[in-house]
């Protein structure tokens, strides 16, 4: 069986300015085999064509929760409410793993300086991990294609040559050998693009993150979403805040 893992972001990586009221960054990963990405996949198109009679619109979280661009029409309650519920009951009847990973940029920044090291890269590895833990136990998977959104020229060459990396070395807990096994490729793609894989992590992610920076606050997406991370032996194995 072929899987997928699907990674968007949530903030900013950088490390020379902290927004004070979004200190984080995250990378969802959302990991889907074939068979259930494709279920997905007509599900989402199906969503988009009750509300926009096409497949054209592409989800992000920032544009619906400010109503912008095609989603102006969510200023219609009625729309607003049964378009959430359809968006809600998508995420939480599928089957996916959700396997994240957040760094507290201040915290990181006092424990270890402004490094040259990409938080991005560091997030990655955590999620790279945590997904070989996750098909060691499913047992089935053949191959793994990692989809990750662009970013820019310069930024998918660097990260192309740490995901290489990674594939020749390993990481802290998972070595060379052991990765190898899910012959693992990867690829970039842009919004654009139209990738819905790359769109329900998009939605997950932001009350993920905003769930680590107000754990208190009250926070309905993330309870819908909560019980998608990755579990190992009772453990929230999917959801890695570092350091």
């Amino acid at each position: 069986m072929k899987y997928y893992l699907f990674i968007d972001e949530s903030g900013d990586h950088g490390l020379k300015t902290i927004d004070d009221g979004f200190p984080v960054f995250l990378l969802c990963g959302v990991l889907v085999s074939e068979v259930e990405y494709f279920n997905i996949n007509s599900v989402v198109n199906s969503s988009k064509i009750k509300y926009w009679n096409n497949t054209n619109v592409i989800l992000h979280s920032r544009d619906i929760r400010k109503c912008n661009n095609e989603f102006k029409i969510l200023f219609d309650l009625t729309i607003k409410e049964k378009f959430y519920e359809d968006i809600n009951h998508i995420l939480t009847s599928s089957n996916y793993n959700i396997i994240s990973s957040a760094i507290d940029k201040i915290a990181f920044i006092k424990k270890y300086g402004k490094l040259e090291d990409d938080v991005y890269e560091i997030a990655l590895s955590f999620i790279l991990e945590r997904t070989i833990f996750c098909l060691d136990e499913m047992k089935d998977c053949k191959s793994l294609e990692i989809i990750i959104e662009k970013r820019g020229r310069k930024e998918d060459a660097k990260l192309s040559s740490h995901l290489h990396k990674l594939s020749q070395i390993g990481t802290y807990y998972v070595d060379a050998e052991r990765m190898k096994k899910y012959a693992i490729k990867y690829k970039f793609l842009g919004k654009k693009e139209n990738n819905n894989g790359l769109q329900i992590s998009d939605l997950l992610a932001y009350p993920i993150a905003r769930k680590i920076i107000t754990p208190e606050g009250v926070n309905i997406s993330y309870e819908f979403i909560k019980e998608k991370f990755y579990t190992k032996n009772g453990k929230r194995y999917g959801l890695k805040v570092f350091p």
